[in-house]
């Protein structure tokens, strides 16, 4: 799956790692549910590392459509609230 980060670029992963990515989406739901705002930034971040982490960057020059849009690391949690689906930023 092609993942696309707001202003840093897109990363190829594997389908195996979504059960990890929805617990960390989980936890940035259950933060911005409860207007947390210390809570919402550390665990985007987690969420934003651990895609960084476990990826493989896709060259600048490629184009591939992404399945998946992540906000940046300084969005805000109203941006991310605007972002956001019933489901989460990672479906699952």
């Amino acid at each position: 799956m092609i993942v696309r980060i707001m202003g840093e670029g897109q990363v190829q992963l594997d389908d195996s790692h979504f059960v990890e990515l929805n617990k960390l989406d989980d936890e940035l739901l259950a933060a911005m549910e409860s207007d947390d705002g210390a809570g919402f930034r550390a665990t985007l971040h987690a969420l934003l590392d651990k895609v960084r982490e476990l990826g493989r960057p896709l060259p600048d020059a490629s184009l591939e459509p992404s399945e998946l849009i992540l906000p940046s690391a300084d969005a805000s949690l109203e941006e991310v609230r605007e972002m956001l689906s019933d489901d989460g930023l990672i479906p699952g």
